[in-house]
């Protein structure tokens, strides 16, 4: 897996190693590149052999604000919210004091009370990470985005076109994304999207790790089953009750008595544990779903203080639809507890929408059933289940005063166009709920 890192088996005769930084090829053995000295060798029996890459860039948005300030990069940077918030991402020197994605604002402050913190600016980040995935497009159109910062590819094939090996084409890749772009990557090389995940995560930041077919079952039964995808920390919990802990014990475990113990779960782990899958890289068909969500400077238990913020979420999930010319029929509301304990409550419309109406009014009947006096820090809206903007809003004959409603704020939307979002607002109270008596904190 690592620079220098080989399978146990003897029938594959190692290719040259490859240097990263230059892409000259040498023989396995050396410490450094003949050309550029470079410590930064790859080598590996299966290299020319393999085509499924992960590539994911290194604590994306810190990298991004560093490479927008020079003065930040020998500091530890964090970007989140506020004290009430949450850690989006932090860089690597963030890491060392123990720093982590996800973490209370106020305890990554605790361990780092010198990071410097910065709001999340998403409008850049999403600009830089769509430079990069058309990079990644313009080497393979099978190109799957897991996220903003990392994805898929599927390089088989290829070598005629550029002339080169996938190992050879990814290290290129990675080159040009750093020097011209100006943020580093890691990539995993494998046979499948399972180890190519799990490589790309083993030397970052800046790596380049191949886990070939002959060592993945070898390589994968000394690791926690942490490792496999969908266990989370309940799933990993369960386990070890039972237990198990290393994927090398699911291994040796047959897979009907799994799937007796954990259902279908329990084939999924099966599979998984043995390195094999076999998903296809799949090419992105667009985003998923629209979301926003805020998080309050004090927790709120009272539903009237929740309802005209979930008004102003769900019109800004509406307006990202009607600029994308998406509509959904999927409606997801979002909260999380003051113990940071996360409820997410889903209903599926009959129809696609893209109005704010429709997606207030759905998500404050589910709001309504969560609103019983616990205090919340964060309140989100989302659509999912996506479908062209052409498909939003036929004709309602249950709600005859849906059309109406849907006139108007089209007219409204036609008045901010031209004046402004704040000239016009929309009304928040008229049928929808009456007013319930406020909940103390």
């Amino acid at each position: 897996m690592g620079e220098t890192h080989s399978a146990s088996d003897p029938s594959l005769t190692p290719p040259k190693a490859l240097c990263r930084d230059c892409g000259t090829r040498s023989a396995v053995g050396r410490s450094r590149c003949p050309k550029c000295g470079s410590p930064r060798l790859v080598s590996h029996p299966e290299l020319d052999q393999l085509s499924i890459a992960h590539i994911d860039c290194d604590a994306f948005y810190a990298s991004v604000e560093k490479r927008d300030n020079p003065e930040l990069q020998d500091k530890p940077v964090i970007v989140g919210g506020g004290q009430r918030g949450v850690v989006s991402t932090c860089c690597y020197i963030a890491r060392i004091y123990g720093v982590r994605s996800a973490m209370p604002m106020f305890k990554a402050m605790e361990a780092c009370p010198d990071a410097v913190v910065i709001k999340p600016n998403m409008e850049k980040y999403s600009k830089v990470g769509r430079e990069i995935r058309e990079r990644m497009r313009a080497l393979t159109p099978l190109v799957e985005p897991l996220s903003i910062d990392e994805a898929f590819l599927d390089l088989s094939g290829t070598e005629r076109l550029h002339g080169a090996t996938p190992a050879e084409t990814l290290a290129r890749l990675i080159r040009e994304i750093e020097s011209e772009i100006g943020i580093s990557a890691s990539v995993g090389l494998a046979p499948n999207k399972f180890l190519a995940k799990v490589a790309s995560d083993l030397e970052k930041p800046r790596g380049f790790s191949v886990i070939g077919a002959a060592e993945a079952k070898s390589f994968l039964a000394k690791q926690s089953v942490s490792l496999i995808w969908g266990i989370g920390k309940v799933f990993q919990k369960k386990l070890e009750s039972d237990g198990i802990r290393t994927i090398g014990q699911l291994q040796k475990m047959d897979p009907t008595d799994l799937a007796r113990r954990y259902g279908s779960m329990g084939l999924h782990i099966a599979h998984l544990s043995q390195g094999d899958d076999d998903r296809i890289v799949k090419p992105s068909r667009g985003a998923k779903s629209v979301s926003t969500e805020t998080t309050f400077n004090t927790d709120i238990s009272d539903f009237e203080v929740l309802r005209p913020v979930l008004r102003d979420l769900s019109e800004k999930v509406s307006a990202r639809l009607k600029k994308a010319d998406l509509s959904g029929r999927g409606i997801t509301l979002k909260l999380k507890t003051a113990d940071f304990k996360t409820i997410t409550r889903a209903r599926h419309l009959a129809d696609p929408t893209q109005l704010a109406d429709k997606i207030f009014r759905n998500g404050v009947d589910l709001l309504e059933k969560e609103a019983d006096g616990r205090r919340f820090r964060l309140l989100g809206i989302g659509v999912n289940d996506l479908a062209p903007g052409e498909q939003a809003d036929p004709q309602d004959l249950v709600d005859e005063q849906a059309e109406r409603r849907g006139k108007a704020e089209r007219a409204m939307d036609a008045l901010k166009d031209k004046f402004g979002t704040e000239a016009v607002e929309l009304g928040l109270t008229h049928g929808v709920r009456k007013k319930r008596k406020p909940k103390a904190d």
